[in-house]
């Protein structure tokens, strides 16, 4: 039988105290939340067990009861983070098997503490050896995590619809018979036909009823199309580029039927803007400009004047034409 959950500092367990919670560190060694307080209150010290250099950062909830158990897990996170090489990278699988050998052998050696300085220096010599190689493995693995994940989370969202769409039909099944049984009485107690008749009667418009209906809520559905609780696998890939046309100013452009306006340098020199009101600090904020507006004023006056020179000159020669 394994013994209680306790605090090796101040003794604490959690039959004494059920909101009890034991952290534990790279070390092994597990402190309860109010001592590592207040060892680490400067952010680190050291393991009263151990005496192992440690950081108040670094202390995480205990999952397993068992310290050992603890430490093992938390050592293979920490080298398989490394050492994440696969099988389709190594030519046979005898050289596969003997890297995954090495691999429990370090691991061995650090939870067990056998010959930790010289299995601390293969494994910082292994990292500078393959930096590459684990940067690489690295964020294939951070990809498939997410997928994984994303599935998973995809399938605890399926049983929870299950849940509720069963949740539902109980609900509605029974308000329902307490609805016919409700009417059921209603009927014998105003209906002048035999019980029996009226009984059956209930009987065959209760078999005739439909089953209700569950509908779940909609998902929620953001700009980007990626919808909440549906589509992770399209989550994951890449965001198709889309080749757009980059903005390009273009002139504009002014068509004028009769004489030309003057230009927007002639309004000063020729002062046609002599009359126009100035711009005020807070008009030119909002991009107001009295060359601008004198300038407008004049196209428009310039344009009301019809002049059409060329067809003039064609009604001229039309008119002589037949007057010869």
């Amino acid at each position: 039988m394994m013994e209680e959950q306790a605090c090796p500092r101040c003794k604490s367990t959690k039959y004494r105290n059920p909101s009890l919670k034991l952290l534990v560190n790279v070390c092994g060694h597990t402190l309860c939340e109010n001592c590592v307080e207040i060892l680490f209150v400067r952010g680190s010290g050291a393991c009263p067990s151990c005496s192992t250099p440690l950081r108040r950062n670094q202390f995480r909830i205990q999952e397993f009861e068992d310290a050992n158990v603890e430490k093992e897990v938390d050592i293979r996170k920490r080298i398989l983070k490394d050492f994440n090489k696969k099988e389709e990278e190594f030519p046979t699988l005898k050289e596969y098997n003997d890297y995954l050998e090495k691999v429990e052998e370090i691991i061995f050696n650090l939870v067990n503490g056998t010959d930790v300085d010289a299995t601390k220096k293969k494994v910082e010599q292994y990292r500078k050896n393959n930096r590459e190689s684990i940067m690489k493995n690295r964020s294939k693995q951070s990809t498939d995590q997410a997928y994984l994940e994303a599935l998973i989370q995809q399938e605890n969202e399926d049983e929870e619809e299950k849940k509720q769409q069963l949740q539902f039909m109980e609900r509605q099944t029974k308000n329902q018979k307490k609805r016919d049984k409700e009417a059921l009485i209603d009927e014998l107690i105003h209906s002048s036909m035999p019980a029996d008749h009226v009984i059956a009667s209930h009987t065959a418009n209760v078999e005739m009823q439909e089953a209700p209906v569950f509908k779940l809520q909609k998902k929620t559905t953001f700009s980007t199309g990626i919808k909440v609780g549906f589509g992770y696998q399209d989550a994951f890939l890449p965001i198709p580029k889309q080749e757009e046309i980059l903005y390009t100013y273009e002139e504009e452009t002014y068509q004028s039927y009769g004489p030309s306006a003057p230009s927007i340098e002639e309004l000063d020199t020729q002062r046609y803007n002599k009359h126009v009101r100035p711009a005020s600090p807070q008009g030119m904020a909002g991009g107001y400009s009295h060359n601008l507006a004198c300038l407008r004023a004049l196209q428009e006056a310039f344009s009301g004047l019809l002049y059409f020179p060329s067809q003039h000159k064609n009604t001229e020669d039309s008119t002589s034409m037949e007057t010869s």
